[in-house]
């Protein structure tokens, strides 16, 4: 039951992307943004975290769930550091998925030979 609510949530995050493409003129990259911004602000009001509960992965791991690491970064490290935590916390929290991120995308680059189209 866990993957078919996982798929419900995944699949109901990607609809509404879905949805902004084809019914707005917003660009894939205001999207992406608009989706991390959402994240971020329903995870730092503690919005997010039910969504997380009930569809584990398939709510953490579109990139609303970035958005909403990056809350919960924020929120731990100003508990731990106080407000320099407000600067380091996001990153902190999201560095091991952006490195992540860099290392497979040089491999892609080193793996695949570019040409021209």
């Amino acid at each position: 039951m866990p993957f078919v609510l996982a798929f419900l949530t995944g699949g109901a995050i990607c609809v509404v992307g879905q949805l902004l493409i084809d019914k707005t003129a917003l660009t894939p990259a205001r999207i992406l943004t608009a989706f991390v911004v959402a994240g971020l602000v329903l995870g730092a009001l503690g919005l997010y975290q039910p969504l997380v509960d009930f569809g584990q992965e398939g709510a953490a791991v579109p990139i609303s769930g970035f958005g909403n690491l990056m809350a919960q970064g924020v929120r731990d490290a100003l508990r731990e550091d106080g407000a320099l935590g407000i600067l380091t916390g996001g990153v902190k929290s999201a560095a091991a998925g952006v490195a992540a991120a860099i290392f497979f995308s040089l491999c892609a680059a080193v793996a695949v030979r570019s040409r021209e189209k």
